[in-house]
């Protein structure tokens, strides 16, 4: 810090003689005058030290910072993985397979962006092995997603909501990690333009579940055995994430320590950080619940949502939402809180969402932000599936808002 005192003289020499100024400016004459002040203090020996004041080591620390960061500096996706992986918080391998999931997201993104325009809108004609009916764009992300985790050679299993069984991964070269995935959310709304996401979870490698590919005859027993490390509870997860394909593409991902979210910039096709840390918030007054499906439902889970229909103490009810694509119901919770349920009913007794690659991704990161999901009874992460499509009821969002439902349903 300086500050100006009149203790040292300078030897400047200054002109007393100066230009006529045009009376038409006033502009002119007021800095005039001022020139002619300073031209006086100098001329009559205004004396002038630099004086160096010591400055807080707070503000020297701040100001530090300032310097360091540029008012354009951000941080995109792949530098935050370095970061984490410099931390010990993940590993080397584990940061190619989120880089080559990211690079399959804005694949996926450029598609659904074109697909009235390519003819990738409608029907494939064919049928999973849930007996659901593939969009065009359910078969060719399926693909996406399984290309970019072959290419990363870090990957060891592959389980997808669009295959039979989980794929074993022979171009791995080192690094076997378990990838679940739903690679289109929501594919009944690309039709009409609205919100669609892809949904992933990966799980530490396991060394029992290895397939030598040139020995057929162990193939089946290595199957099973892969089948059965791919159905691990929730609580086992290393990883989870899913990208929101809407008006913004938001990749949002949770290693388990907190919620980030990135935010695609088409100027230069980077996951920027957008959202750090996200905490849900405790409550919230929207619910969203296919109603639809009411008179299917338990009459307890009836009578809760009758008690939301009710004006609360602001005089106004919870406000019902709903997108019909679990991304953007997941994602606008983390944001404004709430809750979401996918319940039973009397023609789906397990409920409708996945356990493996929709329910338990989705509960680890509610959870990771501060929120709760169960499935009526117990918690989603502590569900050990038995098959690898298995399906279970739902319901996730503010830890008060589960809290409150838990009373319903008991």
């Amino acid at each position: 810090m300086v500050q100006a005192i009149s203790t040292f003289s300078w030897n400047l020499l200054f002109s007393k003689s100066h230009p006529p100024i045009s009376p038409l400016s006033r502009f002119n004459l007021h800095h005039h005058n001022k020139f002619q002040t300073f031209v006086h203090m100098i001329s009559t020996g205004v004396q002038c030290k630099a004086v160096e004041f010591p400055i807080p080591a707070a503000e020297a620390e701040v100001g530090n910072k300032k310097e360091r960061m540029s008012q354009f500096a951000i941080e995109n996706l792949t530098t935050w993985l370095l970061e984490q992986e410099q931390a010990g918080n993940i590993d080397a391998e584990l940061t190619v397979v989120l880089s080559s999931i990211s690079l399959a997201c804005k694949q996926i993104a450029s598609l659904l962006q074109r697909s009235s325009i390519i003819n990738l809108t409608g029907g494939q004609g064919t049928i999973n092995i849930q007996g659901e009916d593939q969009k065009k764009l359910d078969v060719v992300s399926n693909e996406l997603f399984c290309n970019c985790l072959r290419s990363s050679g870090r990957t060891g299993i592959i389980a997808s909501e669009e295959e039979d069984v989980p794929v074993a991964v022979e171009e791995t070269f080192s690094g076997n990690y378990i990838v679940v995935f739903d690679p289109i959310d929501g594919s009944a709304n690309i039709d009409t333009a609205l919100t669609t996401g892809s949904i992933f979870g990966i799980y530490g490698p396991d060394e029992q579940c290895l397939l030598d590919i040139d020995d057929t005859s162990t193939l089946d027993v290595a199957r099973e055995k892969c089948i059965i490390n791919v159905c691990q509870p929730g609580r086992n997860l290393l990883v989870a994430g899913y990208c929101l394909y809407s008006s913004s593409i938001v990749f949002t991902i949770s290693i388990g320590k907190g919620v980030f979210a990135f935010t695609l910039d088409p100027t230069f096709g980077e996951f920027v950080l957008t959202h750090e840390n996200i905490r849900i918030p405790e409550s919230g007054r929207i619910y969203s619940f296919n109603e639809g499906n009411y008179d299917l439902w338990d009459d307890k889970l009836k009578k809760y949502l009758e008690h939301l229909r009710q004006p609360g103490p602001n005089g106004k009810p919870y406000s019902g939402r709903y997108i019909g694509c679990l991304v953007g119901e997941i994602h606008r919770m983390l944001l404004r809180g709430g809750i979401y349920g996918n319940p039973n009913n009397k023609n789906s007794k397990n409920g409708n969402l996945r356990l493996l690659d929709e329910c338990a991704p989705m509960s680890f990161l509610v959870e990771q932000a501060g929120g709760s999901a169960i499935d009526g009874v117990q918690r989603i992460l502590d569900i050990k599936p038995e098959q690898v499509h298995q399906r279970t009821p739902i319901f996730i969002g503010s830890p008060d808002e589960v809290q409150k439902l838990q009373k319903y349903l008991a």
